[in-house]
């Protein structure tokens, strides 16, 4: 594996990466800023060359995790679950070491913090789609985060009655042609597969039936 570099060039695809060939063949990749450091007929011993790899590699698979936290704030563990599925073209797949390295820089950077995305998956969950602690707490465990940061945001940012009382009213005129009886059963199914308990829901039961009254 040890050898001289034989060229250095930057990728057509990503002028931010170099490719390295070692004896005139492709060896790896590295980041620009790495590669300012190499040059052309420079020797790389095997331990060098395996160094340089794991950066090369390393840097891919952030720019990656990057790319999927674009789309939306993610969980620590679905970034992990997420690197783990990465195989990169010409590369080894990621180890935890190479994992780890990548959580810990974007931890680091801020971009990864498992309090704000609970905080952000409840708000979204409350303004699209509101549901129960116990359904809200069980979604977040899904999400890999622990009992003590789901706690202490749900403590604060949640109101079971309310969310009960929004989520009832996004069927209101779905159901408004229904006869009582009716819909008051398919409510009450509706709020409990959201998660909201029998208390909860009788509380809340009369004010939607007198708001679907004012709907005729």
């Amino acid at each position: 594996m040890a050898g001289t570099i034989t060229a250095l060039r930057f990728q057509k695809q990503n002028k931010d990466r170099v490719s390295v060939f070692v004896d005139g063949e492709y060896s790896f990749s590295v980041p620009a800023l790495v590669a300012v450091n190499l040059r052309k007929n420079q020797y790389l011993s095997d331990d060098e060359i395996a160094e340089l790899r794991a950066t090369g590699l390393r840097a891919k698979a952030y720019d990656k995790a990057v790319r999927f936290l674009a789309v939306r704030p993610r969980s620590t563990w679905e970034v992990r679950q997420n690197l783990r599925r990465y195989r990169p073209k010409k590369d080894r797949p990621l180890n935890d070491a190479d994992i780890d390295w990548v959580v810990e820089k974007l931890t680091a950077q801020g971009y990864l913090d498992d309090t704000e995305f609970a905080r952000y998956w409840i708000e979204q969950r409350n303004r699209f789609k509101p549901m129960s602690p116990r359904a809200l707490r069980y979604e977040l465990r899904q999400k890999g985060v622990d009992n003590a940061t789901i706690e202490s945001i749900l403590a604060s940012a949640t109101d079971p009655a309310h969310a009960a009382l929004q989520a009832a009213r996004t069927r209101l005129s779905r159901w408004r042609s229904l006869d009582d009886e009716t819909f008051r059963k398919k409510m009450i199914a509706f709020l409990q597969r959201r998660g909201f308990n029998w208390a909860v829901i009788r509380d809340i039961l009369e004010q939607i039936e007198a708001e679907r009254g004012t709907l005729d």
